[in-house]
């Protein structure tokens, strides 16, 4: 029997022992199994892979739901406006020219696409049919400077220009000074010139323009409609617009 002197001194020694024989148990274990390391390797490679594979799936599905969500507001537009035929069409290029403003449509002369038929969606108009290829085809925008539209006011019934800026900002210009017109008014299409459908809705005032010395006033007008973030949009095409001067 160890007397009180021995125990202090050897107590110590034997819980380092005991910890020391511990660690050396476990790395014994691990290296007496490399087998099974392998295995949960391989198990964790396989189920990352199809984590990786489900989370493609949902980014597949939810685009695959935005894409009917989108189909299904310009199928109750177009069955809305049932004088007009319409062809959907995907945004596949965008201009980034600053002086060019146009996107790209997977339509073309193949699918009956001709020059100035007007592309819409169901807020709005987006622009024209500019050029066509056999596949596809170029949508001069309304926020292009080039662009001409006439346009009216809906309160006010004020006919005026659509005159998009360089710097971004749309105005509605050669509007008569007499007229008042008020911010929210809505700014549609008029049909004059024959080169756009009456009544496709372009924008809301935001802003008046006007000075006693200027023959006309300006508004400024926010669109109905974000073209740059236009996935798919609608052809009208049994609209057959006037020759416009310098339409390509």
């Amino acid at each position: 029997m160890l007397d009180p002197a021995q125990d202090l001194i050897l107590r110590p020694i034997s819980e380092v022992q005991t910890w020391i024989f511990m660690r050396y148990a476990a790395v014994r274990d691990l290296l007496k199994s490399p087998s099974d390391l392998a295995e949960l390797r391989a198990q964790n490679s396989e189920l990352e892979l199809e984590v990786a594979q489900l989370q493609q799936e949902i980014i597949s599905l939810q685009e695959q739901v935005a894409e009917s969500q989108i189909l299904s507001s310009l199928l109750s537009y177009a069955r809305s406006e049932p004088e007009n035929r319409y062809l959907a069409a995907n945004i596949i290029g965008k201009d980034t020219s600053p002086f060019i403003r146009s996107i790209w449509m997977d339509r073309g002369s193949d699918t009956g696409i001709k020059q100035g038929m007007p592309v819409v969606t169901e807020r709005g108009l987006v622009g024209r049919i500019a050029e066509v290829f056999a596949t596809s085809s170029r949508v001069q925008l309304i926020t292009d400077p080039e662009i001409v539209v006439n346009v009216r006011l809906q309160q006010s019934r004020a006919d005026g220009v659509l005159a998009p800026q360089l710097s971004g900002e749309i105005w509605v210009d050669l509007i008569d000074q007499d007229v008042e017109i008020s911010p929210g008014e809505l700014v549609l299409t008029s049909g004059l010139g024959g080169n756009y459908p009456a009544d496709i809705p372009i924008g809301e005032v935001i802003s008046v323009r006007k000075r006693d010395y200027e023959l006309f006033q300006q508004v400024v007008i926010q669109p109905t409609i974000d073209v740059d973030d236009v996935e798919i949009a609608l052809v009208i095409t049994n609209f057959r617009p006037l020759p416009e001067e310098g339409l390509p």
